[in-house]
């Protein structure tokens, strides 16, 4: 029995696969299943991408209603967006802001009523500096001096005390030099951060903030908004979705607790073909984006239309785990994403193929790589049908530009072994400053040599430019050998946490060359349950780091798994986890899958459930 297997054996009704019924009771609570806070990526509309700044009243308002009859509301869909183009300028005398008089004669209070009327909320639009975007670059300068900045409270009231509003985008162009006349420049975090405290002034506690900065802007930014986005623009073309998927693949580890990577408004049912317009779609629910439709809904064709009410993707977007998929393989230019959904560390997964090249693809899914065992009942989620079952890989053609998505669901969730560099938390992780001025890390996806194609790079120098593994799950606790890989062509160190507590220091790593994987082998203590595995060098450069391996040595409280099966005719010398002795027939009835030797040489049986193989 392989040992990555210990936690294969329970029922998949079980909340921890991988020991027997009884031991569940001895588990901590926090083992059973858990769920992130917070709510899901926000579902709605936003007017940007068809209408730009034209927009007016009659706009937002069939698109609303739109979203209503189209049966929108019904799967998720909540938000309507107002985007740029609404402003009037501000009263000289008093700065309030004011309404644009031809495009909202009526104001905004009368239509976001409207809004609530229907169900649904109602979201608005600022920037962080005095200018917005479409003020500088839309031929709309009525819309100079309407930002937000040194107007945070007065704005704040306004929107969300006043009118009702229950989102805001806060764009930048008003904040970086070179979007503005002024040329403004602003500190993100500062006016971010400032913007956030103004709406939390306001005493609603349920505006959804959304900071615009078209670049991860760090690691504080999720205790500033609800998202944020991660890239420029989209725009409706393929290179612009393709490119987009390509800057988040690798920053899953920043997508938490109800707070997340945004990757842009929705261009699907513009003019992608419907193969690109599945990948978009899809791939923004697994990966956890915000979906904000940008069509004109109250146009939509029925193959679009059919697209975004898909009920088995938006549960994937919206799943309670809150999680964005990994890169667990990687096929040249073909992508295999995956992650938890309904039950961390259960037996039910969701994944993606998703081919970002320009011809056609057939890729072999290896379950091993994503933590799957046994039999794997597959669902395709784009079909809404069974896919049939699968044991050990799975073949999947995808067409070029195409994406295929199915969940999993196995007899056997394997404990994981592999943690690649790039689904691991960087303290300092930042896409804004330069990263060697400011240590923060970086991925390169061009690293051939390396497991997963890619490394992470630009490590230590500072001490919170570290590597985190945060989420190094053990079924049982106990020891564990660790092995690290990195790439480093002289001599470096880093020092080893686990749990906050140091472990020791790694001294002369070095692979002798850049094109080469060295490794580092340790032993550690783990708990049961998650723990952070963390690598730091606050005064100077770590190796590039390319993985972590996890192997489990001993686990707490059962001992060493033995292989052999016992003699079952001799079985009253034999024990169960709960401490009683096994009687012959129970081991013969018992389809014992191994045996534990406990620290006072009791023998303890483990076994498979009935029906199991």
């Amino acid at each position: 029995m392989n040992l990555n297997k210990l936690h294969s054996l329970l029922p998949s009704t079980g909340a921890v696969k991988g020991l027997p019924v009884l031991a569940l009771l001895l588990l901590p609570l926090s083992l059973r299943g858990q769920e992130a806070s917070g709510e899901g990526p926000t579902m709605g509309w936003s007017s940007w991408n068809t209408y730009g700044v034209n927009i007016n009243e009659g706009v937002i308002r069939s698109q609303a209603t739109a979203m209503v009859s189209k049966g929108l509301k019904a799967v998720g869909y909540q938000y309507i967006n107002i985007d740029d183009g609404y402003f009037g300028g501000r009263d000289p005398q008093t700065g309030h802001l004011l309404i644009h008089p031809q495009r909202f004669p009526n104001g905004l209070k009368g239509l976001v009523d409207f809004i609530h009327k229907l169900g649904l909320k109602a979201g608005i639009y600022s920037d962080a500096g005095r200018n917005t975007c479409g003020s500088m670059f839309s031929g709309d300068p009525i819309g100079k001096g309407v930002g937000l900045y040194e107007h945070d409270q007065q704005d704040a009231d306004f929107f969300f005390k006043d009118l009702g509003f229950d989102f805001i985008k806060v764009d930048f162009c008003g904040g970086s030099w070179f979007h503005n006349e002024d040329h403004l420049v602003l500190n993100e975090r500062e006016r971010y951060t400032a913007i956030a405290q103004a709406i939390k002034n306001t005493g609603r506690t349920d505006v959804r903030m959304n900071a615009c900065r078209w670049a991860y802007p760090g690691t504080w930014i999720s205790n500033v908004a609800a998202s944020w986005r991660t890239t420029g623009d989209i725009n409706c073309s393929w290179g612009s979705v393709r490119g987009i998927l390509l800057e988040n693949l690798y920053l899953s580890a920043y997508c938490q607790d109800g707070h997340y990577n945004d990757m842009d408004m929705l261009e699907v049912g513009r003019w992608l073909s419907q193969v690109e317009d599945e990948t978009h779609f899809g791939m923004w629910c697994i990966m956890a984006s915000p979906l904000l439709i940008g069509c004109d809904m109250a146009n939509l064709k029925p193959a679009t239309l059919n697209l975004l009410k898909n009920k088995e993707l938006i549960a994937l977007n919206q799943d309670p785990l809150h999680l964005q998929a990994y890169v667990c393989q990687r096929d040249d230019s073909c992508y295999v994403l995956v992650k938890d959904i309904e039950q961390a560390y259960g037996p039910k997964r969701a994944f993606a193929v998703f081919n970002a090249s320009d011809h056609e693809q057939t890729v072999t899914v290896d379950f091993a790589a994503m933590d799957l065992g046994g039999t794997i009942a597959l669902r395709d989620c784009f079909k809404r049908r069974s896919a049939g079952t699968a044991e050990g890989t799975f073949d999947v053609t995808v067409p070029a530009h195409g994406t295929a998505i199915y969940t999993a669901t196995a007899t056997e969730r394997l404990e994981r072994t592999l943690y690649e560099a790039e689904t691991a938390f960087n303290g300092t992780y930042q896409e804004l400053a330069n990263n060697q001025t400011f240590p923060s890390a970086s991925f390169d996806d061009r690293a051939t040599i390396c497991s997963g194609g890619c490394k992470v790079g630009w490590l230590g120098n500072s001490g919170d430019n570290d590597l985190q593994w945060r989420n190094v799950y053990s079924p049982t606790g106990g020891r564990y050998k660790l092995t690290f890989g990195f790439v480093c062509a002289d001599s470096r160190s880093a020092m080893l946490y686990v749990n906050g507590q140091r472990v020791q220091s790694l001294t002369g790593l070095t692979s002798g060359s850049m094109n080469r994987v060295g490794t580092r082998t340790v032993t550690v203590k783990l708990k049961a349950g998650e723990n952070i595995v963390r690598l730091t060098n606050p005064s100077a450069w770590m190796p590039d780091m390319d993985y972590m391996k996890v192997e489990l040595l001993e686990a707490d409280g059962i001992g060493q798994l033995v292989p052999d099966a016992p003699d079952k005719a001799a079985a009253q010398n034999y024990y169960d986890l709960s401490g009683r002795a096994v009687s012959p027939q129970q081991a013969r009835d018992g389809h014992v899958a191994g045996i534990y030797v406990t620290a006072d040489g009791r023998k303890v049986l483990t076994h498979r459930p009935t029906g199991a193989e």
